[in-house]
């Protein structure tokens, strides 16, 4: 068959075709299914179709002149039509929120015990309970068990009333002790808002402490003033920790920058380390973000509020102290270089607690320390610091720069008032080797020449917690060392770095008349597989000026050689997560020469520590 053959039949087929679709327009409208049809409807195709007078089509086939032949479709009542048929309907089963669409496919829910998987009682998914008070408010409740077992020979004074041994007249006495320690954590936290991309509209948190504590001495007056109470103490106190309530105030870009407000009793650090302040004060804190997280600040005041004696929680019992701070930092996000983040801060710090005495809940006066002629006095001064934390390339850099100005109206051993002026240095460089990291840590902080001038030149925090050169694993940073027979302060405080010479850490006031200190050391932190990490440290510690306690002393302490701090832990993870964590570790403060000028150590030995701790989260 020729081409022109099918080109002929191919032009038939068309004409049959048109003319079957005119035929079946004039016969009017197709009554179908309305469940079914998805052919639009009449309505819709008189409102788009132009009248009938107007519209010309080229049928297939032309006239012998040559022109198209004009037709039109056939008139349409709407009424005669029935509406478009709706889709099929749905098969798959509705869930209240996007957080349960697994469940609706089968998968079983999590028990609410199950911290690993998705669990409304830990802010996976909405609370139903608070479906009335809008969409998106979540549950969050966690607890924490931190057991605690630590043995430790320090420093132990006796006298006529102190000693547990008729006839011992000698100054030092048996230095072991023991301490058992148990505290319970609960925290429950009702956030509003999806806050997987961006902060949350409302959050509320509630965190209360219960701490169990037993000590064990061999000498009286270890525990408490009164040499009846005897050499052990059991105690138990509940604190609250946290108690506030978050309010984001406003979004300012696309990308969630945002500013917040929060009042109430709340957590607070000043620096990546914590080497001046680290509290849970009671105040009001205005912070947010810029250009995309690459700026935060913060605004905020805070009133430091009274703490347990024996557990160091907060005591919201009593009334709160005079010790106000004021706050303004900024962080911004890679700089100098990509990775690290560069902090500036301001704290001013206004210390009114002259107006009464205060004794601690062993009977021991902590305001004004027992020191010189043991006056009370009032203090301002304001910190500025420059601090960062980051890495250089390969290298890990966290740095941290402090200056304190300021007076004090009455320093109790110049017996004058004295303008403070002292200052602070710490850096921690690190680097990693697959599973291994090596530091190198150096600290300065400044030491007071004369304690009789107008002068005080001996750096002292706030309320410093530091994570540094071993932290919790270094004899020095985690044991509070008396300074025996130099009145009723400590050369260091528990969890603190400085040898402050103050009454107490937590409740005493800031000492700007010290012997300051110098540290070099170097540690490791060696991860040998996925649960367990090794890590130990040498520290090199020394005074830097040894003039104040030559006069609590009343002795020539002619060397600044302090010792060698050494320790070492393991780090047991047996699941691989936060959930149980076990730490043991073990550390000893080898004596220098100052040292042993200070406690006669060449008679007792060096000064350790032993503990043991396991701590399980939900």
């Amino acid at each position: 068959m020729s081409h022109r053959c099918h080109i002929h039949l191919l032009i038939m087929l068309l004409l049959n075709m048109t003319q079957t679709v005119c035929d079946a327009q004039q016969a009017g409208p197709v009554h179908t299914n309305p469940e079914k049809s998805t052919v639009p409807s009449a309505r819709d195709i008189a409102e788009t179709v132009e009248p009938a007078e107007s519209v010309e089509r080229a049928r297939p086939q032309a006239s012998s002149q040559g022109k198209p032949l004009k037709y039109a479709l056939p008139p349409i009542d709407p009424q005669q039509v029935r509406p478009p048929s709706p889709l099929a309907p749905r098969t798959s089963v509705s869930v209240p929120d996007r957080w349960r669409i697994m469940e609706s496919l089968g998968r079983p829910t999590t028990p609410w015990f199950d911290p690993y998987n998705h669990n409304v009682w830990k802010g996976d998914k909405p609370f139903a309970a608070f479906a009335k008070w809008g969409p998106d408010w979540f549950l969050a409740l966690s607890a924490i068990s931190d057991s605690l077992i630590e043995s430790r020979r320090l420093p132990t004074p006796v006298g006529a009333q102190s000693t547990a041994r008729s006839g011992n007249n000698d100054v030092f006495g048996r230095a072991r002790q023991t301490l058992l320690v148990e505290t319970v954590i609960l925290s429950a936290s009702v956030i509003k808002g999806d806050t997987t991309f961006k902060p949350p509209d409302y959050e509320f948190r509630f965190v209360p402490a219960l701490q169990i504590n037993h000590a064990r001495f061999e000498e009286l007056r270890g525990i408490n003033a009164n040499p009846q109470a005897g050499k052990t103490r059991t105690d138990s106190y509940i604190g609250i920790q946290e108690l506030f309530g978050d309010v984001h105030l406003r979004n300012v870009s696309d990308q969630f920058d945002f500013d917040s407000l929060r009042f109430g009793i709340q957590p607070f650090q000043s620096d990546f380390r914590g080497f001046l302040f680290q509290d849970v004060p009671i105040g009001v804190r205005l912070s947010g973000i810029r250009d995309n997280n690459q700026w935060q600040y913060n605004l905020a005041y805070f009133r430091r509020l009274e703490k347990d004696t024996n557990s160091g929680l907060n005591d919201i019992s009593q009334r709160l102290r005079r010790d106000d701070l004021f706050v303004a930092n900024v962080y911004r996000q890679d700089f100098p270089v990509p990775g690290h983040t560069t902090q500036v801060t301001i704290i001013h710090n206004i210390n009114h607690e002259a107006a009464t005495d205060y004794y601690d809940n062993n009977g021991f006066l902590v305001r004004p320390a027992v020191l010189g002629d043991v006056r009370p006095h009032n203090y301002r001064v304001t910190y500025l610091g420059l601090n960062g934390d980051g890495h250089f390339g390969r290298w890990n850099l966290t740095s941290s720069f402090y200056v304190a100005l300021g007076t004090d109206e009455r320093n109790p051993l110049a017996q004058q008032p004295q303008t403070i002026r002292a200052g602070f240095a710490a850096a921690e460089l690190s680097r990693d080797f697959d599973w291994l990291r090596i530091r190198g840590n150096a600290l300065f902080a400044s030491g007071d020449k004369n304690p009789f001038d107008n002068k005080a030149t001996g750096f002292d925090a706030i309320l410093e917690n530091p994570q540094f050169a071993g932290a919790d694993t270094s004899f020095f940073i985690r044991q509070a060392v008396p300074l025996i027979g130099g009145g009723g302060v400590a050369l260091s405080g528990r969890n603190g770095i400085l040898p402050s010479l103050r009454s107490s850490k937590d409740q005493g006031q800031s000492n700007f008349v010290n012997p300051g200190l110098r540290l070099i050391g170097v540690g490791a932190d060696a991860d040998l597989t996925p649960q367990i990490r090794v890590l130990g440290n040498i520290s090199k510690l020394d005074f830097m000026n040894t003039s104040s306690l030559s006069v609590l002393r009343n002795q020539q302490i002619t060397s600044k050689d302090l010792g060698v701090d050494i320790s070492a832990g393991i780090q047991v993870r047996p699941f691989m997560t936060q959930n149980i964590v076990f730490n043991a570790s073990a550390a000893a403060l080898l004596p220098g020469r100052g040292l042993k000028l200070l406690y006669d150590e060449n008679k007792r030995g060096p000064q350790y520590s032993l503990l043991a701790n396991l701590v399980l989260t939900y």
